[in-house]
C-alpha cells in the first residue's frame, strides 16, 4: 500500500511523461551511436536499430543504475532538504520537470534537432527550483551546476581530441601504409581488444547491482579488463582474420558471413572460381560521393549539384525493393557493408500507410506491420544530400555546397576500409550500450523520485531504484530509436562531414571513451556533445576547415544553447502556476 495513496495520480500521470522522455531520449540520441555507422555505409538502418534495441535496453538494465547519475542531476542541483516537510510537492515538482523536459524534446526531435537530453532534464529541475525554493536553493556550486556547465564545454573538446588522435593513428600508421591492408590486418585485433577493454570498464565501473560489481577493487576490475580484452583480441584473431584473408587477399567472392565461425579451417579453402562481373567483393563506401579531381573535370556547374530540393527528384525514380534508379546515388543500397534485412526505401513516405476498412482485422495487422517497420525503413544515406523538412530548414543545415565538402575528404582503399567496418559495428554497440546506461537516468531519475515518495511518504536523498523501473526507461529508449530515430540520424553522418568506416570508427570510438571517463567521474554528460565533438575533431583531420559543413554543426550547438532555458522556463512556469493555484478553502 502506498503511503501516499491520495497523490496516486502524480505517480500515474508521472508515468505516462517519464515514457515519453525516454521515448524521445531513444529517438533523438540513437542518432549519436548509429549516425555514423549507418552513414558509412556499415549497417543498413534495420541492421542498426535492431542492434540498438538490445544494446540500449541491456545497458539501462545492467549499468544503468539511475541513482549514481540521477543524484548528480536531482540532489546536486536543488536542495532537497526544502521538501523534508512537504514531500509531495517534491513530487509535483519532479512530475513538472518531466513535462517540460519531454514537451520540448518531442518538438526538437520533429523538426530534427540534436539536443542533449541532458540539458532537458537539468533544465527541468532548474525551472521547478526557482519556483519552489528560489535562485538560492538552486546548487550553483562546483558540486552543482556548476560542474555539468563545465561538463559540457568540456565533453565535445575532449571527445573531438580522443576522435582526431585515433584517427591520425589510422590514417598515418595503417591507410597511408605501403601496403594498407596488411597493416590494417595487424592493426584489427588490438582495436577490438581495446573496444571490448572499453566496454568492460563501462560495465565494472558502473557497478551493475544486479552482477554484485559495486564493490570490486582495483586489482579485479584491471584483471577483468586486460582479461576481456584479451580475449575477444584472440578471438578477432583466430577466426576474423582469417576470414579476412581469405576475403579480401585471395578475393573469394563465394565466402559467406557466417563462415567467419570456422576460423583457420577457411585457410585451407580452394582458390576461388572467377568471379562474376556483377559480384562485389566489398562495397563501394564512398559511392555517389565524388572527388575534387571529378568535381573540376565535371566543371562548376556541376559543383552545386546537391541543392536541398535535387534528391526529391532522384528519389522518385527510386522504387521500393530492390531496383535501381540512374545516376551515381543508386549504388546507396546495393553496396551496403550487409545485406539488409528489409529493402530500404528512399523516405518515409514513400512507405503509404495501408488502405482499407478499419472494420477489417486484416487491415489493422498491415496497420500494425506498417507502423513497426516503417522507422527502420527509411533510406537515410539518399535522404542525407537534403530532408523531408521546411524549406527553410533545408537550406539552413544543407545549402548547396555539400558536394564540394565531401569532395575534400580523401577517399581510401575500400578493402582497408572494409576492416574498419567490422569495428563499427563493436563501437556502435559499445556507444549505444554507454548511452542507454548513462542517459535512462535523465528520465527515470525524476521517476523514480516520484515513486519513491509515492511510496514510503518521505524524501530520500539516495532511495533505491527498483529494477522496473530501469526496465521501463529501457523499453521506451528501445521504442524510441526503432521507431522514429531515423529522423536525427539522416541529420547527423554525412551532413556533418564525409563519413566512411575508418573515420567512424574513430568518431564512435573517441566518443565511448569520453562517456565512460565521465560516468566514471559521475559526470551528467552528454552524449550529443560527445558524438558531434568526435565527428568534428575526425574532420578537421581532412586538414581543410571547409571538409565540415558549419551549418549543421551550428545547427547543433544553438539546440544545446536554447535547450536549457526552455526546458527551465516550461517547467518553472507550469509548477509556479500549480504551486499558486487558488484552492478551496484558501481562495480569496
Amino acid at each position: 500500500m502506498a503511503a501516499l495513496p491520495q497523490y496516486s495520480y502524480i505517480f500515474g500521470v508521472g508515468m505516462v511523461f517519464a515514457f515519453l522522455d525516454a521515448w524521445n531520449i531513444g529517438a533523438n540520441d540513437v542518432a549519436n551511436a548509429f549516425a555514423t555507422s549507418v552513414s558509412s555505409r556499415s549497417l543498413t538502418m534495420p541492421q542498426a536499430m535492431g542492434i540498438a534495441v538490445v544494446m540500449e535496453f541491456t545497458g539501462a538494465v545492467l549499468a544503468g543504475q539511475v541513482a549514481r547519475v540521477a543524484g548528480t542531476i536531482r540532489n546536486d542541483i536543488i536542495d532537497v532538504d526544502a521538501f523534508v516537510d512537504a514531500p509531495s510537492v517534491l513530487m509535483l515538482a519532479m512530475l513538472c520537470a518531466l513535462i517540460g523536459s519531454s514537451l520540448f524534446l518531442t518538438l526538437a526531435t520533429k523538426i530534427g534537432l540534436p539536443v542533449s537530453t541532458t540539458h532537458c532534464i537539468i533544465g527541468g529541475i532548474i525551472g521547478v527550483g526557482f519556483a519552489t525554493v528560489g535562485a538560492n536553493g538552486v546548487d550553483w556550486s562546483w558540486e552543482g551546476v556548476s560542474q555539468v556547465f563545465a561538463a559540457w564545454g568540456i565533453a565535445p573538446c575532449v571527445a573531438g581530441c580522443f576522435g582526431a588522435l585515433l584517427f591520425l593513428f589510422t590514417k598515418y600508421f595503417v591507410l597511408r601504409a605501403s601496403d594498407p591492408l596488411k597493416r590494417g590486418m595487424i592493426t584489427v585485433p588490438f582495436y577490438f581488444a581495446l573496444t571490448s577493454g572499453i566496454l568492460t570498464m563501462l560495465i565494472v565501473w558502473k557497478g551493475a547491482a544486479s552482477l554484485d560489481l559495486d564493490d570490486w577493487g582495483t586489482a579485479p576490475t584491471v584483471g577483468t579488463t586486460f582479461g576481456v580484452a584479451g580475449g575477444v583480441g584472440l578471438i578477432a584473431t583466430f577466426f576474423l582474420l582469417p576470414y579476412i584473408y581469405v576475403r579480401l587477399v585471395k578475393e573469394d567472392w563465394t565466402l559467406k558471413q557466417w563462415e567467419v565461425v570456422k576460423g583457420p579451417l577457411l585457410l585451407r579453402r580452394p582458390p576461388p572460381p572467377p568471379r562474376p562481373e556483377d559480384a562485389m567483393l566489398v562495397p563501394d563506401y564512398y559511392a555517389g560521393h565524388k572527388t575534387r579531381e571529378e568535381l573540376e573535370r565535371e566543371g562548376p556547374a556541376q559543383t552545386t549539384s546537391t541543392e536541398v530540393t535535387s534528391d526529391e527528384e532522384s528519389l522518385r525514380n527510386k522504387e521500393i525493393g530492390n531496383e535501381k534508379a540512374p545516376g551515381p546515388a543508386t549504388t546507396t543500397t546495393a553496396t551496403s557493408a550487409i545485406k539488409p534485412i528489409l529493402p530500404q526505401t528512399p523516405s518515409a513516405r514513400a512507405i503509404s500507410r495501408p488502405k482499407g476498412s478499419w472494420t477489417s482485422p486484416l487491415h489493422w495487422i498491415r496497420i500494425i506491420n506498417w507502423a513497426f517497420w516503417r522507422g527502420v525503413s527509411v533510406d537515410v544515406v539518399t535522404a542525407q544530400t537534403g530532408t523531408n523538412e521546411v524549406k527553410f530548414i533545408q537550406k539552413l543545415l544543407v545549402g548547396k555546397g555539400l558536394e564540394d565538402k565531401h569532395a575534400r575528404v580523401k577517399h581510401y582503399d575500400p578493402k582497408v576500409e572494409h576492416l574498419f567496418s567490422f569495428l563499427q559495428v563493436m563501437t556502435a554497440a559499445t556507444a549505444s550500450f554507454a548511452h542507454g546506461a548513462n542517459d535512462v537516468a535523465n528520465a527515470m531519475g525524476p521517476m523514480s523520485a516520484i515513486f519513491s515518495i509515492w511510496d514510503t511518504g518521505v524524501v530520500q536523498d539516495d532511495s533505491p531504484v527498483p529494477i522496473w523501473v530501469l526496465v521501463y526507461g529501457g523499453a521506451a529508449i528501445s521504442i524510441g530509436c526503432w521507431t522514429y530515430g531515423y529522423n536525427l540520424i539522416r541529420n547527423l553522418g554525412n551532413r556533418i562531414t564525409l563519413h566512411s568506416p575508418c573515420r567512424g570508427f574513430c568518431m564512435e570510438l573517441g566518443a565511448a571513451l569520453t562517456v565512460v571517463f565521465a560516468t566514471r567521474l559521475a559526470l551528467p554528460v552528454s552524449t550529443t556533445q560527445c558524438i558531434i565533438g568526435a565527428t568534428v575533431g575526425v574532420g578537421l583531420c581532412a586538414g581543410d576547415l571547409k571538409a565540415i559543413n558549419w551549418r549543421m554543426v551550428a545547427w547543433a550547438y544553438s539546440g544545446w544553447f536554447i535547450t536549457l532555458p526552455s526546458t527551465a522556463l516550461i517547467s518553472g512556469l507550469l509548477m509556479a502556476f500549480v504551486v499558486n493555484a487558488p484552492q478551496f478553502g484558501n481562495a480569496v
